[in-house]
């Protein structure tokens, strides 16, 4: 802009001398004329002669703005092609740094794939021989291989305490794994929050006995049912309780209360203990995954160190707050708030009654599984029919009416979802559970949209199935 304005101030310059010039000439030769009173021919030879000296003048006095003028373009036209590499090189390095961006997400998008697959193949790999361990464990408690003396329960009741335990450290790192990758969807139902409370504290209640522990339970009379999902909000409780009496020393209280906040349409959830109590500068570690307060090679607890950032989480994905107030020496109070919204207990789902003479097919590969689950079911009925993978279950199926039938996913020949895409063709009205050992993220909508009316995983609870069973019949 200031070169231009330069170069325009030059020709003002040199044009005025020019103009000056010229009326100067035409004046001598208007003087002259009029003076000397030369011919018409003359005066026509000098004033082309005076036009020509006026252009050879002003060519000379505009030479300097004519150079410069050009120096002017030149350095634009160099700028301009400057530019233009700048703007080429921009373009590459964005289609560079483009293309780093695009494989770096490719090898994030398969680490998470292989990360998932790893976590499901570990899954499948440790929950198949845990089926049949608790599966075995259950039936001989249950006396259907025969009586056992109180040693030999004591022994079997260890080996399912152990079992349970494994397999809720093995639940925990799933549920963290899915929870962080965002494919927990929560099945919101109307539950009994009294009636999970009291199921919380009975399974932590032997616990507690060892350790000698009192047990206290105070219940807001106005809070029944509120929407939440039952599986979920039952591993709330029990994380909270069981760390409550992992870190209260014996002779300790621990206290479950619940009360609704009308106004604010809450339930406030507090677990409280007399136990060992945390520190203030610990807090911040409190919800991290993978971290014990008493961390080390000589810590005195047990565990993952994953309950608490499981409470936190699952916490947050029901709509919810937690809150912590704790004094060493003294004991810790953990209150979960809830979204509240009363419902009628007459909407619940009733269980219905046993079916003894119902036709059950169990699809599964793995004779263990398949022994479990027949002798467990022949308690109950005696029509049995069992298929090895999906194309016998198909031939089953068109063979025998059946009431229901219990479909592993993972058997070769043919798997248990396209068994179930290709029995729906023929047969929609069947109830079909599907089970397995292999949990992976969008496995459960997919089984469930193939046909399936239920999603179990391994290891199977045969009390728990049993009420599924009966809810389908």
């Amino acid at each position: 802009m200031r070169q231009t304005t330069t170069i325009s101030k030059h020709l003002l310059s040199r044009f005025s001398k020019l103009c000056t010039l010229s009326l100067f000439l035409v004046a001598i030769l208007t003087i002259a004329n009029y003076v000397i009173h030369i011919s018409s021919i003359i005066s026509l030879i000098l004033t082309i002669a005076i036009l020509i000296t006026l252009i050879l003048i002003g060519l000379y006095l505009l030479r300097p703005v004519i150079i410069e003028i050009e120096h002017s373009l030149q350095e634009r036209i160099e700028t301009l092609e400057i530019l233009d590499k700048e703007r080429a090189s921009l373009a590459q390095r964005v289609k560079e740094r483009t293309a780093e961006l695009t494989t770096a997400n490719a090898e994030l998008a398969r680490a998470a794939r292989l990360k998932d697959e790893f976590l499901a193949n570990m899954s499948h790999e440790l929950r198949t021989p845990l089926n049949a361990i608790l599966g075995m464990s259950e039936m001989l408690q249950e006396g259907i291989y025969g009586n056992l003396d109180e040693k030999q329960t004591k022994s079997v009741h260890t080996i399912e305490e152990s079992g349970r335990h494994l397999l809720s450290l093995i639940n925990d790192i799933l549920d963290l794994a899915k929870i962080e990758a965002g494919k927990v969807k929560l099945d919101i139902i109307p539950v009994s929050v009294p009636s999970i409370s009291q199921l919380c504290l009975r399974l932590i209640r032997q616990l507690a006995v060892k350790k000698r522990l009192k047990t206290l339970s105070n219940y807001d009379n106005e809070v029944n049912i509120i929407q939440a999902d039952e599986r979920y909000l039952k591993q709330i409780l029990l994380n909270l309780l069981s760390n409550a009496v992992k870190f209260t020393p014996k002779g300790g209280t621990i206290n479950l209360e619940i009360v609704g906040d009308i106004e604010q349409n809450i339930v406030n959830i507090t677990v409280s203990d007399t136990g060992m109590g945390i520190a203030e500068k610990d807090m911040e570690f409190l919800f991290k995954p993978f971290v014990q307060i008493d961390g080390g090679l000589n810590r005195a607890h047990e565990g993952t160190g994953l309950g608490l950032s499981l409470v936190y989480r699952l916490t947050e994905l029901h709509g919810g707050s937690i809150y912590v107030k704790s004094q060493i020496d003294k004991g810790s109070k953990f209150t979960v708030s809830l979204p509240w919204k009363e419902i009628n207990p007459d909407h619940m789902k009733q269980s219905p009654q046993i079916i003894s003479n119902a036709t059950i097919l169990i699809v599964d590969d793995n004779p263990k599984i398949i022994q479990i689950l027949s002798d467990f079911l022949e308690t109950i009925t005696d029509h049995i029919i069992i298929a090895g993978n999906g194309i016998q279950a198909i031939e089953k199926t068109k063979e025998v009416q059946a009431d229901i039938i219990l479909m592993d996913l993972q058997m070769p020949a043919m798997n248990g979802l396209e068994a179930i895409h290709q029995i729906r063709k023929y047969n929609q009205t069947i109830p079909i559970i599907a089970m397995t050992a292999l949990i992976i993220p969008g496995d459960k909508e997919r089984t469930l949209e193939a046909g399936a009316n239920q999603y179990l995983t391994k290891p199977l609870n045969l009390h728990t199935l049993l009420n599924n069973i009966n809810s389908l019949l």
